[in-house]
């Protein structure tokens, strides 16, 4: 589930109600977001007005295992954990769009967790269930036209995956039409190609006339880019949602990826895989970056004069890239106008941010998820005094590990699959080397435990 998601901060801030319909924090650092010099503003001392939904002033002062209510807790419970981590917007490739149950399973969950979520229906023809993509149309469009995002932070997107090099001509073009008829808030595909397959390229996409539409389309992970797509991301003004600990773990790698940043922004791949707080992805990009620049260096038995990527870089990446790859300048920043949404680091308190002096490196290089101490989402908590604000969290909680329980029964005496000769994309498998840590015990990967 590929994700663009924003790191909003606020360092060491007070708060209180001021009244019905605002609240003021003040008292600590505010990284914030100048409009006229584009680049960060670091207001020591500041305070922050929300009013309503807005900042009002920054001043000095496994589908077949899955039932409807696996899907509903999963994505609840999903976007608890985001939020708990201080991401206030997911943009969600919706996979879970496997039966008009489960598809408004998630919309419902992704409603109710109180964060602001561009839920992306997936379009894709599900053969093994017979659920396909003429019956997904209909279930879209009754969600589309019924009322069920009204007054809501939840927004409707759409999200499809063959778009080529051999598409589907005239199902691709009802995608295209469905996007533009109901002006979604954005597309997104999954974006590997080279020995991957799963194309999907910025030119694919563009054969269909797109990339130029006022719809924002964001291309996930990209690691096998061309010159010819990353030029077409920057002429168009598309993004790619890089996702580093995904890529990372199933060896997409980034063979492209560190010279398309300027139409990037940071993403998290399935959160049942690994955790959904984009300050994670932020670190290691920042230093994957680095270690990649640096390389090209060395190799020349060079030593680097100075750190080619910066924090304040990653910052950005973390928090207006996103903003910018959906078209929402308003989203991804603290400024006068800004949606209000608000994240607060206990800088105070927090053992590991003692002592900061530069508030952007003390987040980017020492801050983590216990850190977050508030967070707030369109003007209203989510998060208050280290806790999720949902009334009925133990009872999800509960529910939530009863259906894992069950789908992990399910798969637990499933045998590995046995990966050899050629893959799906047409390219053969291969095994690397496989690391060891004991002397004598070869590289095998030892016991698993689950």
């Amino acid at each position: 589930m590929p994700s663009i998601l924003y790191l909003l901060t606020v360092l060491g801030l007070s708060n209180r109600l001021v009244n019905a319909s605002s609240t003021l924090f003040w008292g600590g650092t505010v990284v914030a977001f100048d409009e006229d010099s584009k680049s960060l503003s670091v207001i020591r001392n500041g305070s922050v007005l929300v009013t309503n939904d807005r900042i009002a002033a920054g001043e000095f002062a496994a589908a077949s295992s899955f039932r409807p209510e696996d899907v509903y807790l999963g994505q609840l419970v999903g976007l608890y954990e985001a939020l708990n981590g201080g991401v206030t917007t997911t943009l969600d490739h919706a996979h879970h769009t496997w039966s008009n149950a489960t598809a408004y399973a998630g919309l419902n969950a992704s409603i109710e967790s109180g964060a602001r979520v561009i839920w992306s229906y997936a379009f894709h023809n599900i053969s093994s269930l017979n659920y396909t993509i003429s019956d997904q149309i209909p279930n879209f469009r009754e969600i589309a036209a019924s009322n069920v995002l009204d007054g809501t932070a939840t927004e409707l997107g759409i999200a499809f995956d063959a778009w080529g090099p051999n598409p589907n001509i005239p199902e691709t073009e009802e995608i295209v039409h469905l996007a533009r008829e109901y002006n979604v808030s954005v597309i997104t595909t999954h974006c590997l190609a080279g020995p991957w397959g799963v194309n999907n390229l910025p030119e694919d996409v563009h054969a269909f006339g797109i990339l130029n539409d006022s719809i924002p389309v964001v291309f996930s992970h990209g690691s096998f880019i061309t010159a010819w797509g990353a030029q077409l991301l920057r002429s168009t003004n598309q993004y790619l949602s890089i996702t580093p600990e995904s890529e990372m773990h199933y060896g997409h790698t980034h063979p492209h990826s560190y010279v398309t940043q300027d139409q990037t922004a940071l993403g998290v791949d399935t959160h049942f895989t690994f955790s959904s707080d984009i300050l994670t992805q932020a670190r290691l990009w920042l230093q994957a970056a680095r270690y990649h620049f640096f390389s090209a260096v060395l190799d020349q038995w060079r030593v680097p004069s100075r750190n080619p990527m910066s924090v304040v870089q990653a910052f950005q990446l973390a928090t207006r890239a996103g903003g910018l790859a959906l078209r929402r300048p308003d989203l991804g920043v603290i400024r006068v106008g800004a949606k209000a949404d608000v994240v607060v680091w206990n800088a105070r308190e927090s053992p590991s941010m003692l002592g900061w002096v530069d508030p952007v490196a003390a987040v980017m290089l020492h801050a983590s998820v216990g850190d977050v101490l508030h967070v707030m989402v369109d003007g209203k908590f989510v998060k208050r005094d280290g806790k999720i604000l949902a009334s009925d969290y133990q009872a999800v909680r509960d529910r939530f590990l009863a259906s894992a329980r069950r789908i992990q029964s399910i798969w637990r005496d499933k045998p590995y699959p046995v990966v050899s000769g050629q893959s799906s994309s047409g390219y053969e498998y291969e095994e690397p080397l496989e690391v060891g840590t004991m002397r004598g015990q070869g590289t095998g990967y030892g016991e698993l435990f689950v």
